[in-house]
Order: structure tokens, then sequence, then C-alpha cells
């Protein structure tokens, strides 16, 4: 039961329940990528992110200065809601939104995503 709990906890926040969507859409995405995203700073990202990480939902793995996101292989076990989800998010507007604008964002390399983030002195 407190897993399930975990699990309804992380996503009853509105941006944890957006990059949710978004990771369920994309293999992986970058930290870096979920901070444009979401249009937050990089400690509130990461705090969303720890949230979604306890609760099981995503996983996360470290590539140089990168961290990458995607959506956890124990999500399986909650596979009918998350079907649900699924269909709730291909009639929602505000994720269609997000899933332009992750196209654009997908698109960037990451140090000009960081570049454009903490400024030009930022990445080698």
């Amino acid at each position: 039961m407190d897993l399930l709990l975990a699990k309804f906890k992380a996503l009853s926040d509105r941006n944890r329940l957006r990059v949710f969507a978004a990771l369920s859409n994309q293999k992986e995405l970058c930290a870096r990528q979920i901070i444009e995203l979401l249009q937050v700073t990089g400690a509130t990202a990461s705090r969303h992110m720890g949230v979604l990480l306890s609760s099981g939902l995503v996983e996360s793995r470290k590539d140089g200065r990168w961290v990458h996101y995607k959506i956890s292989l124990q999500s399986d076990a909650f596979g009918p809601v998350l079907q649900w989800m699924r269909q709730v998010f291909e009639n929602d507007e505000e994720i269609r939104k997000d899933r332009e604008l992750l196209a654009e964002i997908t698109s960037c390399d990451l140090e000009e995503l960081c570049r454009r983030q903490r400024g030009v002195g930022c990445c080698p």
C-alpha cells in the first residue's frame, strides 16, 4: 500500500505529472531538458525528480556532467494505471503543448541548452 501511495503522491504535483508525461513519450530526458520544459530552476527540477525517483516511477543515470531520466521498469507493476494515464495525456491540451515544446528542446545540443540557461561562461 505504501508503494502505491508514494506513486500517487509523486504524480499529484502538476510539474511532476508534466515530467512523467514527457518521459512517457521519450526514451529519456536530460535534467537540462526538464528544466527548460518546466521553466524552473535547477534546484526545483532536482527536487521534483527526487520525488519521482523515490517513488520508483523514474530512474536516472549519470553521463559525465549530465543526468538523464527515464520511466522505470518498476513502473510496469503500475501498468493499468499507466495505460490509462497515457490515454489521458493524448487528449490533454497542456501535454500536447509540452510535446511540441519538447520537440524543440530535444533538437538543441545539451551544451547550447546549458549556455542558454546558465550563461555563456558555464560550458567550455
